[in-house]
């Protein structure tokens, strides 16, 4: 099983929904984590509600700090946010593959109700297609270079 760590700065919505996605698609593969550069230290309601909505499991998720799996060896690593692909990654994290899937943040859908509840929608939908699209590759034995190539790639599909 290869460790795969879903970053995003806040490590509240998108990176959660991640984790949570390649958990339950990928549990024969992969051991998902996720984690913030500057986790706000709780989880979205509505991340959980979406999830909750898919019947994925909601318990167990916490917004931590990058720096909390210093001790942990990733494989890959995944920022799914703007500000999270443009800073520096921890060090421990530079033998890891790494890709970029920027993915909306629905937190901010600008009126709350149908709006926000389609934004959330939409951004778990991405993120399922992308991690099915993951999981499609023999990703355990593909070089890493090529592993890069591929995952970015996904990261541009959106549904």
């Amino acid at each position: 099983m290869l460790n795969v760590f879903v970053i995003c700065t806040g490590n509240s919505c998108r990176s959660v929904m991640g984790e949570a996605l390649m958990s339950y698609l990928g549990q024969d593969r992969i051991k998902a984590f996720s984690a913030g550069s500057h986790s706000i230290g709780r989880i979205n309601t509505n991340a959980l509600a979406t999830l909750k909505r898919h019947d994925l499991p909601t318990e167990g998720y916490k917004s931590q700090s990058w720096e909390d799996f210093k001790d942990t060896p990733m494989d890959i690593v995944i920022t799914v946010c703007d500000n999270a692909a443009g800073e520096t990654c921890p060090v421990y994290l530079t033998k890891a593959v790494r890709a970029h899937w920027g993915v909306s943040d629905p937190r901010h859908a600008e009126e709350p109700g149908e709006e926000k509840l389609a934004a959330f929608e939409q951004t778990f939908a991405t993120l399922k297609l992308r991690i099915e699209k993951m999981l499609e590759l023999p990703f355990e034995t593909m070089p890493a270079d090529e592993l890069t190539i591929e995952l970015n790639k996904i990261g541009q599909l959106n549904t």
